[in-house]
């Protein structure tokens, strides 16, 4: 690797060689995760599952390897997301494609996926709509576990739908993943009922927006993180609106900041038209989503 000390003339640039050096210099650079970043962007760089590289550590690396993992590893010292650098990220046991259009699917968000899979499992055929799709995630891993069900996915992003799009048909769910480009509820008929309505919209504050890392701050679409003055702009349009298009008995799901549930369930109460509101916590234990139901 050109800027980094050359090894003896007795050394080769192994696979192990490699992964330790890259560690210790994306944690240099403020990596949180180093080693893990060096094993994906390596297991790119040589187009092999990221299990291969623990049974060749002793493999040497060709030059045009090298070279190529030269460069990823140049631009993840510069904050760009892993998940960009490659082109795709796990969520929900599938693997997503992704790219600067959409945000990179997290672990926190799967808590939305269960809470409406939970809510379908009543249900013979669930309608579900999920807002502000990004790359798709949340529909399709909901289409992936619930075969019997009818989905339809907006985003005001054209760019994010053909993410989605392309993730719908390589998960094979593209029958029963309908796209629409526009804002929250706009593309939707008014006729149109719903039995669970997912979102995770934007709801970063915009002065927060300059706290976050820098990888998110950098690379992320900022359009998919701004939540207006008080990070609750869309929170607040979804549960105005969201009553409209509910089936009676039917369940609206939000994913949120940990700090906002007093206020986001706030906004559910004085609306009025919903029951049952509640907060569900994340895998670290943290409020992520704020669930409620329309009376049956």
């Amino acid at each position: 690797m050109s800027d980094t000390p050359q090894p003896a003339a007795a050394e080769a640039w192994t696979v192990r060689r490699v992964l330790e050096w890259t560690t210790q210099h994306l944690k240099k650079q403020g990596s949180e995760t180093p080693r893990l970043d060096g094993e994906i962007l390596l297991a790119h760089a040589r187009n092999c599952p990221r299990i291969a590289l623990y049974t060749q550590f002793d493999a040497e690396l060709s030059e045009a390897v090298r070279t190529r993992m030269r460069e990823l590893v140049q631009r993840r010292a510069q904050s760009e997301p892993v998940a960009y650098l490659v082109g795709h990220r796990e969520f929900f046991s599938l693997d997503f494609a992704v790219t600067r259009d959409v945000l990179i699917p997290r672990p926190d968000t799967e808590t939305l996926v269960i809470a409406a899979l939970d809510a379908a499992k009543p249900l013979t055929e669930p309608r579900l709509l999920d807002l502000c799709t990004g790359s798709g995630c949340v529909a399709i891993a909901f289409a992936k576990n619930c075969p019997a069900a009818k989905i339809t996915a907006t985003d005001i992003s054209s760019a994010a739908i053909a993410v989605a799009t392309e993730n719908a048909t390589k998960h094979a769910v593209q029958d029963r993943v309908q796209f629409a480009a526009g804002d929250l509820f706009a593309a939707i008929p008014a006729e149109s009922r719903f039995d669970v309505i997912t979102a995770n919209p934007p709801y970063i504050a915009t002065a927060e927006l300059q706290t976050l890392a820098q990888d998110i701050q950098k690379y992320e679409p900022v359009g998919a993180l701004d939540g207006g003055p008080d990070g609750l702009e869309f929170l607040r349009r979804i549960v105005t609106d969201a009553a409209g298009f509910l089936a009676p008995g039917g369940s609206l799901l939000m994913e949120i900041s940990s700090e906002q549930g007093p206020a986001v369930l706030d906004l559910i109460r004085r609306d009025g038209r919903y029951t049952g509101e509640n907060l569900l916590k994340d895998l670290a234990g943290k409020a992520r989503v704020v669930t409620a139901k329309v009376p049956g």
